[in-house]
């Protein structure tokens, strides 16, 4: 392989799937892709139920931890992050929630142009395959297969029970306003996981101008003379320089996009030196600003129903489910855990929620171990838009170290607020007709737990992430010395180097963030094609 291109990539998770497909579309342009993990057959990477086995696998999973949180009861959360080709949509929930127009025009209106709903509306479009496409909607469509999910009991009784309390049905979460609860859509294609690498991959890579080299840790960006001129990678045993004639490119995500920046030099003056870290470009904002859902998770002891619990707990049942999804591509184990979902008004107005439910048909204590032994549900609520803030930082200068990450989860009284209300709220929920003829008992918190404090004090020991890690590379103006890019994506005083991945956003959108990651993606090829004088 030769070791030089146009475009050099790094990481192929859903933006560099996604990036590298659209780019190699013209001809004339070479484009490199470079990924640390390799390409598996691991089935249960396929099997929609799969992420309880690849969450926490050294193969498919960075296994990255927190630091000891002082809000969080001092714990380490870990914070899974995807390897290999497809990244974290190797492992996610795949659920297709684009978020609400108001976080989209936030961005616009923070000083990133071209940002706002309307603008990047057709970008989302472009992506969607046109079987799966939302809703009746224009432009051309693309590779991601999304489908909707079949009812089941439970489902509906949630979302009865939401309407019993004042939260409208919806048919559509993705229109721009998400405000409801309804039935969730996924990634999925004929009972299979639609990651970024099958969507958008599986026949680009055929193209002669694009190569993908896996296995390969980037070190480092290599900067002269103020331009990012490649990267250094090690690949089988041995260091190998990457060259780029055009642009470098940084797609490996909020914790690894900042750490490579910080180990190539481009960071926080003082924490470089500290490390002995020779600075190339002082910018104060990579690795700030990290924001991330955290997931507060009322369960409960159920009956009247089948659960996930019940068939992981039975291997007559299990063995019948896999034997009917690998005949037939249906059953439990094509459909995700949370299967229906809300999106409502806890402290804030009907016109922007901020909490978010998923609802699921299993419990368990942390998302990779074994679900309960009895018939469980839960209702995982997610704070939207948190105002607490993190960071991402270096560890060590080791190139191959785990950086270290400070969540900062409920560092601000806001948020502490916000996550009480919202097991306020699952409880009304759970407490209504249907649902609430289901439920036999609320195993967490449980019911002595009643006083704000001590509903608290619950979180702080039991709530973790959903993993949608995002904000440490953040877009902004010139003005805000904070930016990291401008809003072209481009890093703030080096030429030639890009981030796209959800280390850009500069706030976080109010749901899952996979779709709007994709969506960064397909606008960022248009905007390099744009600078490179191409034709978008």
């Amino acid at each position: 392989m030769r070791d030089d291109a146009d475009i050099v990539i790094v990481g192929a998770g859903s933006a560099g799937c996604a990036l590298a497909a659209r780019l190699s579309e013209d001809p004339g342009l070479r484009v490199l892709l470079v990924e640390a993990g390799s390409a598996s057959l691991d089935p249960w990477l396929r099997i929609p139920i799969g992420y309880f086995k690849t969450v926490g696998h050294p193969r498919h999973d960075w296994r990255f931890e927190t630091a000891p949180d002082p809000e969080m009861d001092g714990r380490r959360l870990p914070w899974p992050r995807g390897k290999g080709l497809g990244g974290s949509s190797l492992i996610n929930g795949m659920l297709y929630l684009r978020g609400h127009r108001r976080d989209y025009d936030q961005w616009a209106e923070l000083g990133n142009p071209g940002w706002d709903w309307d603008s990047v509306r057709p970008y989302f479009e472009r992506a969607m395959h046109p079987e799966g496409r939302a809703r009746a909607s224009d432009g051309r469509g693309g590779p991601l297969s999304v489908a909707d999910l079949p009812p089941d009991s439970l489902s509906d009784a949630f979302i009865a029970a939401a309407a019993a309390r004042g939260i409208p049905g919806t048919d559509d979460f993705n229109g721009g306003d998400n405000h409801g609860a309804g039935y969730l859509r996924m990634t999925l294609r004929n009972g299979q996981r639609m990651s970024s690498a099958r969507a958008y991959l599986a026949s680009a890579r055929k193209r002669p101008n694009l190569r993908i080299l896996e296995g390969a840790r980037t070190l480092r960006v290599l900067c002269e003379g103020g331009r990012a001129r490649g990267v250094e990678v090690l690949h089988e045993g041995r260091r190998r320089l990457l060259h780029a004639s055009a642009e470098v490119v940084l797609c490996a995500g909020a914790v690894q996009s900042p750490q490579l920046l910080q180990l190539s030099g481009i960071g926080p003056a003082e924490q470089l030196r500290h490390h002995g870290i020779a600075v190339a470009l002082d910018l104060p904002g990579v690795g700030a600003n990290l924001q991330d859902h955290l997931q507060v998770r009322p369960a409960f002891r159920c009956h009247g129903a089948l659960t996930l619990n019940d068939i992981a707990n039975s291997r007559l049942r299990g063995a019948r489910e896999f034997l009917r999804y690998v005949f037939t591509r249906g059953g439990a184990l094509r459909n995700g855990v949370y299967r229906a979902g809300a999106f409502l008004p806890v402290e804030g107005g009907a016109d922007w929620p901020d909490v978010q439910v998923h609802f699921g048909l299993v419990s368990f204590d942390r998302p990779h171990q074994p679900p309960h032994p009895f018939s469980g549900i839960t209702l995982s609520a997610c704070l939207l838009r948190p105002h607490s803030r993190g960071r991402i930082g270096l560890a060590s200068s080791d190139p191959l170290a785990a950086p270290r990450i400070e969540a900062g989860y409920l560092s601000d009284e806001a948020d502490r607020r916000l996550a009480v209300a919202a097991v306020h709220a699952m409880r009304e929920i759970a407490g209504a007709a249907p649902l609430a003829g289901h439920i036999a008992a609320e195993h967490e918190p449980g019911p002595a737990v009643r006083s704000d404090a001590e509903l608290l004090q619950w979180v702080r020991r039991r709530a973790g992430s959903i993993f949608h890690p995002v904000g440490t590379c953040a877009m902004g103006p010139e003005s805000d010395p904070m930016a990291v890019l401008d809003a072209r994506l481009r890093v703030r005083g080096i030429e030639g180097l890009r981030v796209v991945d959800g280390s850009a956003m500069p706030r976080i959108v109010s749901g899952n963030t996979n779709a709007p990651i994709i969506m960064m993606a397909e606008r960022a090829a248009d905007l390099m094609r744009e600078d490179l004088g191409m034709r978008a």
